[in-house]
């Protein structure tokens, strides 16, 4: 009988080559982290040289979200398509011209359509690399690997941030975008390295060269290679797998994962996007700004982890929602405006820490609810829909510090999202999603 090497992977330990795999999506996770963030710590700079006010900034802050959001929809069902490297591969190109353009812009416009393209390779990676990394795992730490993966967005804005102070002692803003458009390119020759397409993605479609290309990979694994392939389901592959997130096994978790995404997201992306020209207001020169932001963003790596280390001993939906619970009532403490810069950098830090270990709770939870054929899909949809929803955060946050709320007031508006995003999870209690097998024999 022929061995399905999907199986196989579930069942062996994790290999260094495995990790190795788990070290190169995380990489590109930080890539993502630092790439979005790349706004926020320019962001003081381009309001003083254009003369911005914050409802103008907002929308500044805001476009690449928008392109996030059509990236995660349309590339993440690319993904399903041509696979998960491909996709990859696109998208490290896409982040780079977007990057390159947005060092080279000139006016609000131009600056807003190069944030958008960014965001689109951003939104597209993120569906790619959720689904690779949970493929590559095997099924005991497939949770971890990809809490791990999350981590990486938060580390990504750590370092950046503390190299993007540094180039904003010496340079203007426009040096944080060449910045990232250098890194961006570094990471096209490590994925063609260390990143093989997926084993089940190849299962799953079954090009001709599957068998070769899977033994392969399993080689590299340090697994034993098959024979032979089992015979596919009748009906799989499928063509639609955006639709199928709305069939009736998989509907409920794809609208309350959705609901829950777009509802926390808009209080993460509030912190991070609005803290370093909350902090420049405050009096601050910006590089001690970026330096607040990078103390949020350690708060957020180490929520990640914690996380991913609760993972073997507790229940992964549990935690979420007590990290989004907890992510409200820390956004209102941060809403205090601290008057000093400690004060300040720890208080982010402990908001970074709540708000990002819901995301990366919310992540893993999307890797565990889908089965291969929707995967990148359903990553997609939940995340295209969560951030096209949460562009309005920063711009919202914009719109109300104009009309001349408080921080204070804007802060806790803002988190509460994280509660409704809570709710939404509580609901999905005793829910299970199929296997694979069961869904490609509908």
């Amino acid at each position: 009988m022929a061995t399905d090497p999907r199986a196989v992977i579930d069942r062996e330990p994790m290999s260094r080559f495995q990790w190795g795999i788990v070290a190169t999506m995380v990489g590109l996770n930080a890539l993502d982290g630092f790439d979005v963030l790349s706004i926020s710590f320019a962001s003081p700079g381009i309001a003083k040289d254009w003369g911005i006010d914050r409802a103008a900034l907002g929308l500044v802050l805001s476009m690449e979200l928008i392109g996030m959001a059509v990236g995660s929809l349309f590339l993440g069902g690319i993904a399903d398509r041509i696979g998960r490297r491909a996709t990859i591969l696109s998208c490290l190109a896409l982040m780079t011209i977007g990057m390159l353009g947005a060092a080279t812009a000139h006016s609000i416009e131009i600056l807003s359509a190069w944030r958008v393209l960014t965001g689109l390779g951003i939104g597209g990676m993120l569906a790619a690399t959720n689904a690779a990394m949970a493929e590559a795992a095997n099924a005991r730490q497939r949770s971890l690997a990809v809490v791990l993966m999350a981590a990486g967005y938060p580390v990504g804005t750590i370092i950046g941030g503390s190299i993007s102070a540094v180039l904003l002692a010496h340079y203007d803003w426009r040096a944080v975008f060449v910045f990232g458009a250098f890194c961006s390119v570094l990471f096209i020759p490590l994925v063609l390295w260390r990143a093989p397409e997926s084993v089940a993605f190849l299962m799953h479609k079954r090009p001709p060269d599957a068998l070769h290309r899977i033994n392969a990979t399993l080689t590299r694994m340090g697994h034993p290679p098959v024979d032979s392939l089992p015979d596919m389901v009748a009906g799989a592959p499928r063509k639609t797998p955006l639709i199928d997130l709305f069939s009736p096994t998989l509907l409920r978790g794809t609208v309350l994962l959705t609901l829950a995404y777009l509802m926390h997201i808009m209080t993460f992306y509030f912190i991070l996007k609005w803290i370093p020209k909350i902090v420049v207001d405050m009096g601050f020169p910006a590089p001690q700004a970026a330096g607040v932001l990078v103390w949020a963003s350690i708060g957020g790596a180490a929520g990640s982890l914690i996380l991913g280390l609760l993972t073997g001993k507790l229940r992964l939906l549990g935690l979420t929602i007590f990290a989004m619970l907890a992510s409200t009532v820390l956004v209102a403490v941060f809403g205090r405006a601290q008057t000093d810069l400690t004060s300040l950098s720890m208080v982010a830090a402990i908001a970074g820490f709540a708000t990002n270990a819901g995301v990366v709770g919310l992540y893993a939870l999307i890797a565990q609810s889908f089965p291969t054929g929707v995967r990148a899909t359903a990553t997609g949809f939940v995340i295209g829909v969560g951030r096209g929803g949460s562009a309005l955060a920063p711009a919202l946050a914009g719109l109300l510090f104009a009309a001349g709320y408080g921080l204070q007031t804007v802060a806790i508006l803002m988190g509460l999202g994280s509660i409704i995003g809570a709710i939404a999870l509580f609901a999905m209690r005793g829910w299970s999603a199929p296997q694979d097998a069961a869904l490609e024999s509908r």
